[in-house]
């Protein structure tokens, strides 16, 4: 059976990776500004707070993981209070030494690697909306070992590089978000999966995407009254499940035009449409253009 969030993160085509190596001590305090881009960090040793904007502070310990799907603003710093030193990831360079805040001299109190990379998918603001604001992972030695060697990939440049790294982090992301806790009460994709019948739901819908699904049908292959089952899943995943459906066929219909060697009709097909005037309407109405352009968009932007 497809596995949705495998699925998911293959669409996302993370690339691109920067990656850093950051110690603190003493006192010290730096205010990241709003960044957009997916980031990750490992706490290598020590600890640390982490501040997202709106929310409550999170101390790091020493083999703690943390990804950001979108990054926000944000403060790390130590525990002793102090003016916050400004950083704005997307005015400095990547450095290519350890940067130290705090106390320049003597043995660092906490020792991080992290970074960020890009999504290559235009879908990846609305998939990334199913994910939660942050994902902590504590006690995962695997995903230490995968940023390192991230950060190793990333700052050799040896034949395969680029390969190699989307492959990295193409498991990095999934290592996390199969790991990481179920518990948040907010709305999100891993809330949906992490329930049995919503997880069935969600499983038939990606393993048959051509399927002209109805909400009865769902309900019916989860066990589950109509009305039960949509009000489960829109409380769960935090979309109606049309609505779910609707976006994964479009994200899917997009993958496929991009690639320019697929007749209109074959993924209107594959994507649940009867036919290419169908699937034509439905995609211009989503996407806001019909799909003969997006296809000329798509491979002008790729030459």
């Amino acid at each position: 059976m497809t596995d949705p969030l495998s699925q998911v993160v293959q669409l996302l085509r993370p690339r691109a990776v920067f990656s850093k190596a950051m110690s603190g001590a003493g006192r010290w305090g730096v205010r990241y500004s709003e960044f957009g881009q997916p980031g990750f960090c490992a706490v290598i040793e020590g600890r640390c707070r982490l501040t997202l904007d709106g929310e409550a502070p999170v101390t790091l310990e020493e083999g703690d993981f943390v990804l950001l799907p979108v990054t926000p603003a944000f403060t790390m710093s130590g525990f002793e209070p102090i003016a916050l030193a400004p950083l704005d990831p997307r005015a400095v360079p990547t450095p290519t030494q350890e940067v130290r805040h705090g106390r320049a001299e003597g043995p660092p109190d906490v020792r991080l690697f992290g970074g960020h990379f890009t999504f290559g998918s235009p879908d990846a603001a609305l998939l990334v909306a199913l994910l939660p604001a942050m994902i902590h992972v504590r006690g995962v030695p695997r995903l230490s070992l995968l940023v390192r060697l991230v950060g190793e990939e990333a700052g050799d440049d040896t034949i395969g590089r680029d390969l190699v790294l989307a492959r990295l982090v193409e498991i990095l992301l999934i290592e996390a978000l199969r790991v990481a806790p179920r518990d948040d009460a907010s709305p999100s994709l891993l809330r949906g999966l992490a329930d049995p019948r919503i997880a069935l739901a969600l499983r038939r819908m990606h393993d048959d995407a051509e399927r002209p699904w109805t909400v009865a049908e769902l309900a019916q292959e989860t066990g589950m009254s109509r009305s039960a089952f949509f009000d489960r899943f829109a409380r769960i995943v935090g979309i109606r499940p049309m609505e779910y459906l609707l976006s994964w066929r479009m994200a899917v219909a997009k993958d496929l035009l991009r690639g320019g060697h697929i007749a209109l009709d074959e993924v209107a097909r594959r994507v649940g449409y009867g036919s290419a005037s169908t699937f034509s309407t439905a995609f211009s109405r989503h996407v806001g253009q019909p799909p003969g352009r997006f296809m000329r968009a798509a491979a002008r932007a790729a030459a």
